[in-house]
C-alpha cells in the first residue's frame, strides 16, 4: 500500500528556493511522488510514498521549528498516484491574489469538524443562528460532491470568487457561514477576506473536507472529495474512485 499526505502549513518563508530546493532533496531521498508549493507564507504539499519515505521527509521538515506544528491528512491507495516530483517555488501557495488574507498575520476563526456535524445535525450553530455552508472550490470540484444544501459559486478559479459570492452577501448577513474547501487553505483564505471585507459572520472549516472525512466521516456530506491526482477523488472513508494502474497516467 502507498501512503498519502495532503499538508500545509502557514510560516514566514524569507528564502523560497532554498527551502524548496531541501524539500526536493528530501522528498526524492525518500521515493516519493507528488507535488510541493513553496511561497514566501508557507508550503503546501502533496506526497505519496512508503511509509518509511514519508516518515523521514515529516522527521526533517518539523525539525525546522518554523513548521514543527503542520498538519498532516493521511490515507492509502493500492498504487502511486503521482507520475513524478514537483517543487515549485510560487508568489502564494494557493494564488488569491487580495490582500488582507495572509494568515501570517492572524488565523481566521474556525470550527472543528466535530462541531460542524453537529450544527448540520441541528441545522443551526451553538447560538441558533442558521448555517450556510459556502464551498470555496470551483464548478469542477464541486461536480464530485459536497456537503448537502451548500452554497456553490460558478468559479472555474479561486480568484474569482470575491466576484461570484457579491450577489449573496445581503442574504447571508443574518447566518453564520462557513466555509470550506478541499484541505483548508482555500477556505482560510477565503474566511480571512471576507471578515476584513465587512463580513463578520464567517468561519473556516479547520482541516477542510478532508480533514472532516477523517474526523467525522460523510455526515452531511453527498459524493466524494476531488483531489488533484491519479486517485481523482475520495469518498468518505477516504477510499479513492481511481486506484490502479492508470492512477498514475
Amino acid at each position: 500500500m502507498v501512503t498519502n499526505i495532503a499538508a500545509y502549513h502557514f510560516a514566514a518563508v524569507d528564502d523560497p528556493d532554498a527551502l524548496a530546493a531541501s524539500l526536493r532533496e528530501s522528498a526524492a531521498a525518500g521515493g516519493l511522488l507528488g507535488t510541493v508549493l513553496v511561497a514566501p507564507e508557507g508550503i503546501n504539499l502533496f506526497l505519496a510514498g512508503a511509509d518509511g519515505g514519508i516518515g523521514q521527509f515529516l522527521a526533517r521538515l518539523r525539525a525546522d521549528l518554523r513548521f514543527a506544528g503542520l498538519q498532516v491528512k493521511y490515507s492509502r491507495s493500492a498504487t502511486q498516484p503521482f507520475a513524478r516530483l514537483k517543487v515549485k517555488v510560487k508568489p502564494e501557495i494557493i494564488s488569491f491574489r487580495r490582500e488582507k488574507t495572509s494568515p501570517l498575520e492572524g488565523r481566521a476563526p474556525a470550527v472543528a469538524p466535530v462541531d460542524l456535524a453537529r450544527w448540520i445535525a441541528d441545522g443551526h450553530d451553538d447560538a441558533g443562528r442558521r448555517l450556510v455552508l459556502l464551498d470555496t472550490r470551483n464548478r469542477e470540484e464541486v461536480a464530485h460532491g459536497s456537503f448537502a444544501g451548500a452554497l456553490a459559486l460558478p468559479i472555474d478559479n479561486f480568484t474569482e470568487l470575491p466576484e461570484a459570492l457579491a450577489p449573496h452577501r445581503d442574504a447571508l448577513r443574518d447566518a453564520t457561514v462557513v466555509s470550506f474547501c478541499t484541505g483548508g487553505i482555500r477556505c482560510e483564505k477565503a474566511a480571512l477576506w471576507m471578515r476584513a471585507d465587512g463580513m463578520d459572520n464567517v468561519l473556516q472549516l479547520d482541516g477542510g473536507i478532508l480533514g472532516y472525512f477523517e474526523q467525522v466521516g460523510g455526515h452531511g456530506y453527498d459524493g466524494r472529495c476531488f483531489v488533484f491526482d491519479g486517485r481523482v477523488a475520495l469518498d468518505p472513508a477516504l477510499a479513492p474512485l481511481v486506484d490502479g494502474a492508470e492512477a498514475a497516467a
